[in-house]
């Protein structure tokens, strides 16, 4: 394999390069929630990933900035909540900052662990933390899946090209 002579003249990288090649990567979008005392607190994220089956791991990062960083950052547990095309407007209140996330309309309860379920997710997980690596502006969060619930229906919600899409065929 040869490299392009091209390939010289492109500029360095940055943090704008990396937004414009990961808008054409399509993503799944979860939300990820947690107590912080007696208040929820939530966010969208896209880059969940499944680390281990053995056990069971996940992965999510969070930037240091966010507003659900401190929670987060101090949180024993985390809920993780995999949304469906139905939930365009649920994934966009979560992503919207200064939103009132857990006010109407978003249904929710007290899950396992204290750690605020949403309704209507395709699936959900209550995940014990067990690391928080730093990693530029963000943290990656590591964390050991200790319940949850796979069983909701529907196709997945994506994120692509900076909108939330539903799956095509």
């Amino acid at each position: 394999m040869t490299a392009s002579p091209a390939l010289g003249t492109h500029p360095p990288a940055t943090s704008d390069l990396l937004r414009s090649v990961f808008r054409r990567h399509a993503a799944g979008v979860a939300v990820i929630t947690a107590a912080h005392g007696s208040r929820p607190v939530g966010f969208t994220a896209t880059s969940l990933t499944s680390v281990s089956a053995a056990p069971p791991m996940i992965s999510f990062g969070i930037g240091t900035g966010a507003s659900s960083w401190p929670a987060v950052s101090e949180a024993a547990h985390v809920g993780v909540h995999i949304l469906g095309e139905h939930q365009q407007e649920l994934a966009a209140t979560f992503a919207r900052s200064g939103a009132d996330r857990f006010g109407a309309p978003t249904s929710w309860r007290e899950g396992p662990e204290g750690v605020p379920v949403l309704d209507g997710a395709l699936a959900w997980l209550i995940c014990r933390v067990v690391a928080r690596v730093p990693a530029g502006d963000h943290r990656l969060v590591l964390a050991e899946v200790v319940t949850g619930d796979g069983g909701g229906e529907g196709r997945p919600l994506l994120y692509h090209q900076g909108r939330f899409n539903a799956l095509r065929d």
